[in-house]
């Protein structure tokens, strides 16, 4: 008797194991992700990308797919693993060159972060670029900057002869 309740059990388990396996599971989605930590207004490749399946329920509205992020910049910094929505994309300006600057008071780089608005100023207050963006702060000491070409090439160009400085917005 305790043999025929073992087999009918065992038989039991057996259909409920094989039900398991065949019912589907949660339907996903999938979404792109950053593959690294990302600075804001550098155009996004195939590195900086990586696509993950999760529930419905956990796609952030807004979610991008993985051709739809590529070629494109971020308007903010973003973390690894952290989902890409088109509130946080915009199309990557052609006319836009980044430049790396020394700034006159070492002080104000601790105050500077991806995605802040400046205006680059050389000396004799002489605005190189408006309206600039900081892409990337290197080591409390180098500042990436995004401006237009001009202007990027204005600074470039006076960064040759000493330190620049910066008006935060």
């Amino acid at each position: 008797m305790l043999l025929h309740l073992r087999r009918i059990l065992a038989g039991l388990l057996a259909l409920v194991a094989v039900g398991v396996a065949v019912l589907p599971g949660e339907p996903t989605v999938t979404i792109a992700v950053a593959a690294h930590d990302l600075a804001p207004g550098v155009p996004l490749g195939a590195a900086d990308v990586r696509v993950i399946a999760v529930p419905p329920s956990l796609s952030p509205s807004g979610a991008v797919s993985e051709r739809d992020a590529l070629g494109r910049s971020l308007v903010s910094a973003a973390r690894s693993g952290e989902p890409l929505t088109d509130a946080r994309l915009t199309a990557t300006d052609p006319t836009a060159s980044s430049v790396a600057v020394r700034l006159s008071d070492p002080g104000v780089v601790g105050l500077l972060r991806p995605g802040s608005r400046v205006d680059v100023v050389g000396p004799e207050a002489t605005v190189l670029a408006a309206d600039a963006s900081v892409v990337a702060v290197r080591d409390g000491e180098v500042v990436v900057i995004s401006a237009d070409r001009p202007s990027a090439h204005r600074i470039a160009a006076e960064t040759l002869s000493g330190p620049v400085a910066v008006i935060l917005h």
